[in-house]
């Protein structure tokens, strides 16, 4: 036994060790009740750590370990490990309904659900828990379970620890935060890949949000459902992600099979899953994914836990969420480093990387955990994303626009220039409008053509029209829609009088 011992502390890396010490040290000089909370970043390997914290628990109290998760992927994930660390565990699924065998192990690993209907059914009962492991412990569906294992030490690890639930902080169920490395530092020591991050401004006003917090699912399928939408994407996707291994999150099943009929008619290799796939089919298409170097997978929210590609060079975020935890777990699935694999690439068009930062940016996770809702209270909401846009014209439109001198416009600026001069804030519109029918007027033949440029500024007179209303502190929806109504029927008649002029 000694031997493996050895062979199984060399799998642990040096900041693991120094996590896993320091939490054995927390126990020894807790209360045999007492709850903990460690957390790690995705990819910095949670499991291995808490499947030694298993292997050496069970080793030097002789009491028995229940390891919960949430899924039932992630429980046969975890029961393989722990093997590999030599500990012999049973899982409790819903196949289980009672414990004979109990004697036989000193680990349980039980999907959160399941053991809660065996314990209530008082089937199951198992004897001398001194520890119980809950894996992605920022969910809330544990906490129903805590009762049963109040004499228990409970050591909750996650890589964001943030509720699921703003009403149910998770410093109301535990007592301690224990951090570990930080995403940058892991990158520095080669333990995770590069994230190389590109972002294109959205304008979100379309969406709701829900109970939970965060977007609503129908609110995200009418927005990311939409051709212009589904174009950006395919573009942005074009642009830098070209040929490489890409998994593409959505907030909707309609979305995702738009993303995947949009990809498909362009001629790319792509597939669509979401929970309605059955066991077979989902393993079907992961071992697809997994084999093919240009695959595209696009998904809903499944595979953002227990889903471990290393593969994966591109993750493309095409949804918007207030989920702090969610925003990690996308990313991470492509954090996994390899050989030939430094670093990967974040395509976000849901203005996630303006609302919680940058991926590898420094995380006071102390003062999250201690002041949850100090931290939600000041997420930045989409307004306040959308006044720092800056818009810029797509290069295939400004050659269009190759015969004009200046084709940008600054209503920021103008408007101070106007405030300064007393004038009538509608007159920053009027100049708006004025050089946007010269720049038309330059570069057409005729009307026709120059009716036809003006349409093509679609995207850009809405930006206008949005950094007017912030000017004006006028930002209501159907304020703004007519603004753009009215700057566009002024931009055609500017236009015609123009044309009329030369004549």
């Amino acid at each position: 036994m000694e031997v493996q011992t050895d062979k199984i502390e060399k799998t642990l890396y040096d900041y693991q060790m120094e996590d896993l010490n320091t939490i054995f040290k927390y126990f020894k000089e807790s209360p045999s009740d007492v709850n903990l909370l460690y957390q790690l970043p995705t990819g910095g390997g949670k499991t291995v750590v808490f499947s030694e914290i298993v292997r050496r628990y069970i080793k030097e109290t002789k009491k028995k370990v229940v390891v919960l998760t949430h899924r039932i992927e992630l429980s046969s994930q975890t029961s393989k490990m722990l093997h590999g660390f030599g500990v012999n565990n049973k899982i409790i699924n819903s196949d289980v309904k009672e414990l004979k065998d109990q004697d036989d192990y000193m680990c349980f690993v039980a999907m959160v659900e399941t053991l809660n209907n065996r314990l209530q059914e008082e089937k199951v009962e198992i004897n001398n828990i001194g520890l119980v492991i809950i894996d992605e412990a920022h969910y809330n569906s544990f906490r129903k379970l805590f009762k049963y294992f109040e004499n228990s030490i409970i050591l909750g690890v996650t890589a964001t620890p943030l509720s699921s639930n703003i009403k149910l902080p998770m410093k109301d169920n535990y007592q301690k935060l224990i951090v570990g490395e930080s995403i940058s530092a892991l990158i520095k020591k080669k333990f995770l890949a590069k994230a190389n991050m590109y972002s294109h401004d959205v304008s979100l006003r379309g969406l709701k949000l829900g109970i939970n917090g965060d977007y609503t699912v129908k609110s995200s399928d009418e927005l990311y459902g939409n051709q212009s939408m589904l174009g950006k994407l395919l573009s942005a996707y074009e642009e830098v992600a070209k040929g490489t291994k890409t998994l593409i999150f959505n907030n909707g099943i309609n979305t995702s099979k738009y993303v995947y009929d949009v990809f498909k008619k362009a001629g790319y290799n792509i597939r669509h899953l979401d929970n309605k796939n059955t066991v077979s089919e989902r393993r079907e298409i992961l071992q697809w994914f997994s084999e093919t170097p240009d695959a595209i997978l696009s998904s809903v929210s499944i595979l953002t836990t227990g889903f471990d590609e290393p593969t994966v060079e591109t993750i493309m975020l095409n949804r918007a969420t207030r989920s702090l935890t969610l925003y990690f777990q996308m990313i991470g699935r492509g954090s996994r480093i390899l050989a030939n694999k430094k670093e990967f690439t974040v395509l976000d068009l849901g203005n996630n990387v303006a609302r919680f930062g940058m991926w590898d940016a420094p995380m006071d996770w102390q003062e999250i955990f201690h002041f949850p809702d100090f931290f939600l209270e000041n997420i930045k909401n989409d307004e306040d994303i959308e006044r720092e846009f800056v818009y810029e014209m797509p290069v295939d439109l400004k050659a269009k626009f190759s015969k004009s001198d200046v084709i940008g416009f600054d209503i920021k600026e103008e408007y101070k220039k106007v405030f300064a001069q007393g004038l009538k804030s509608k007159t920053v519109l009027e100049r708006s409008i004025e050089q946007h029918a010269k720049i038309c007027v330059e570069n057409s033949e005729d009307v026709f053509d120059a009716r036809l440029l003006a349409k093509e500024l679609k995207e850009e007179i809405a930006y206008r029209v949005r950094q007017y209303s912030y000017c004006i502190m006028n930002n209501t929806k159907n304020y703004k829609e007519w603004l753009e109504e009215d700057y566009e029927r002024k931009l055609r008649l500017n236009i015609s009088q123009k044309f009329a002029a030369k004549m």
